[in-house]
């Protein structure tokens, strides 16, 4: 039953060789990638204008600045990423770029702030793609974190364990309709704006003051809006798939991906101010444009509705792009080996749960408040610019080969102005949460080192000694000493079996029976040497009526005279195993306990015998 709904999930298996089939041609790589970049003009302008509304200071009239330092920070990221993605085919983006030129500290610090990014990524989109719809049904807002918790879970998540093909095919369409939807409202908007009689810029909008509570307002606006360029960076991870030639098709989406976001923040913003929508409880700012543009009428609706659902969809840019950053750092041992392997629809699907995990976690602690989960985005997202636009620097200074002096400039200004960006980020968001981004990250480094210095000390200790093997290259005999124990109660069907099996392992076979009366161990003991005499039974009374201690204690005399590098004491359990699974709470589970207090000792052994009940 449960293979059967797997397989309606999540799809039969696929074979290795489909996975070129799983490549994406442009046009389908476009909203996969792009959906977080594109869908951010849903709350990206309102963020900035929230921060200028802000009650007791004037700063309204300083959105149109805030939003032209936004545009040319785009363009100065896109460029960048553009030639992050040319030098680096095999994808990885940040990480790959501060591992090549950086070293190992930066690549850490990069591949965190992209974990940190990438979770809040799906936090936040759910979490807005949520707000748009209830900002049209406002009868949903009760139910808002069940939506979104639904929403991750039962679509996100089991669309991409479906593989990219398919979740390709699922999420394309509707982000076009947003992109049809946006430009529509641009254009009709600003159509509306030229020919009508109002002023083209509402004179509220236009109102600014300008003193420190202003220019700290303007700084949170900014370090607000900047939410915007999140998911720029995705491509540059997932270059490897994208179809032949992935770098050129990787390079002119991100330059489509750039043009088609800044139409659309530039005139949502305009818009904005040209209507001075101004904060409203439960109702989104794009919602109000939209209103005040087409009424509520069918277009209205159908904005909203594509807004829900590019916002849903903003979040596979993270599914996109953090498993195959997970997996490259479990390659190089900085996460679990699991997290790099493909699952049998072709997609880390390892990473995609655990990528759910955590966005659920972070929609359910901070109940999907879309406010409270934006003061944390962003830091981790410039911070990996940062690093990336540092280390193409030194990359080219060292390929010193074409035009390098150029891209240098390029990628020297990205890094100053990202790195301005991240400072602006951290203290104009720090007491809004910003300090929890800043702390998990050095964190995550710390985890990602503590996991890297296992798998090394893993592969000291199991690395083959040269003592092990002659002057031949060959593994040198060896003599093992395996003394073999077989905990039994009374001679049974199961116990003979056992039994069995134990001389095939060694011809040094006790069977060691624990008794808490005298009188049973003395009859077992008469049974049992008609039974097999050449097997001797250990006897051993337990006067506080305790099993499994006794047990341990014996085995670990034993332990103390064969203590020897190649003595073994193999422990050999006899278990029977009931037909039904309600028939396990009718007998005790000493063989379990047994097993999970003896698989930590060294040179001990464990087997276990089952014996499978058929009624």
């Amino acid at each position: 039953m449960m293979r059967l709904l797997r397989r309606l999930l999540i799809g039969r298996p696929l074979h290795n060789f489909e996975l070129a089939r799983e490549k994406l041609p442009k046009w389908k790589a476009l909203p996969i990638f792009s959906s977080d970049a594109l869908s951010s003009v849903g709350y990206g302008p309102e963020q900035v204008m929230l921060a200028l509304a802000a009650p007791g200071i004037v700063a309204y009239g300083f959105m149109l600045h805030v939003s032209v330092a936004i545009l040319l920070l785009l363009a100065i990221v896109t460029t960048s990423y553009i030639q992050v993605t040319r030098a680096n085919p095999g994808g990885g983006g940040s990480y790959a770029v501060a591992k090549a030129n950086l070293g190992e500290f930066p690549a850490l610090l990069a591949a965190a702030s992209l974990f940190a990014d990438y979770t809040l990524t799906v936090a936040v989109s759910v979490s807005s793609g949520t707000a748009a719809i209830i900002s049209a049904f406002p009868a949903l807002v009760p139910h808002e974190v069940t939506i979104d918790l639904a929403v991750l879970f039962g679509v996100l998540m089991v669309a991409n364990l479906r593989g990219v093909r398919e979740a390709s095919s699922l999420f394309v369409w509707p982000t076009y309709a947003f992109i049809f939807g946006m430009l529509a409202l641009v254009a009709v908007g600003a159509y509306q704006a030229i020919t009508g009689a109002a002023p083209l810029i509402s004179p509220q909008s236009m109102q600014r003051q300008f003193d420190w509570l202003v220019l700290f307002a303007i700084l949170r606006a900014f370090a607000n809006g900047c939410s915007s360029m999140t998911g720029i960076e995705a491509i540059s991870n997932g270059v490897k798939m994208f179809r032949r030639p992935a770098v050129s098709n990787a390079g002119r989406t991100t330059m489509y991906m750039s043009l088609i976001l800044a139409v659309m923040f530039a005139g949502i913003a305009f818009l904005m101010m040209h209507y001075h929508v101004m904060p409203q409880p439960k109702v989104t700012a794009l919602s109000v444009v939209a209103e005040n543009t087409f009424g509520r009428s069918i277009v209205y609706y159908f904005i909203q509705i594509t807004t829900m659902l590019v916002l849903y969809l903003a979040a596979n840019t993270s599914f996109n792009g953090l498993p195959p950053l997970l997996s490259l750092l479990a390659r190089d041992g900085y996460a679990p080996r699991y997290l790099g392997v493909r699952g049998e629809r072709l997609s880390f699907s390892n990473g995609i749960i655990l990528l759910s995990i955590f966005a659920g976690i972070l929609i359910y602690t901070f109940q999907g408040n879309v406010e409270h989960l934006i003061s944390l985005y962003a830091i981790g997202v410039f911070m990996s610019f940062t690093i990336a636009q540092w280390g193409m620097v030194v990359h080219w200074r060292r390929k010193r080969t074409g035009r390098w002096r150029v891209s240098c400039a390029i990628n020297g200004t990205g890094a100053v102005v990202t790195a301005a960006v991240v400072l602006i980020i951290g203290v104009a968001k720090f007491s809004e949460g910003a300090w929890m981004v800043i702390v998990f990250i050095p964190a995550t480094i710390f985890v990602f080192k503590k996991i890297r210095s296992h798998y090394n000390d893993v592969a000291e200790q199991l690395h083959l000694p040269e003592d092990e093997l002659d002057e031949n290259g060959r593994l040198r005999p060896r003599q093992i000493n395996n003394k073999v124990l077989v905990p039994i109660a009374t001679p049974t069907s199961v116990v003979v079996e056992s039994i069995a099996y134990a001389k095939s392992l060694s011809s040094d076979v006790t069977a060691v029976n624990i008794v808490t009366d005298e009188e049973i161990g003395r009859r077992v003991r008469k049974r049992w040497e008609k039974l097999d005499p050449e097997v001797e039974l250990v006897t051993i009374y337990s006067s506080t009526r305790l099993v499994i201690q006794p047990l341990l204690d014996y085995i670990e005399e034993l332990e103390r005279e064969h203590n020897g590098p190649d003595d073994y004491i193999t422990v050999v359990i006899p278990e029977f195993e009931p037909q039904r699974w309600w028939h396990r709470l009718l007998h005790n589970q000493t063989g379990w306990v047994l097993r999970t207090r003896l698989i930590l000792k060294t040179n001990v052994i464990v087997v276990t015998i089952p014996f499978h009940l058929k009624k």
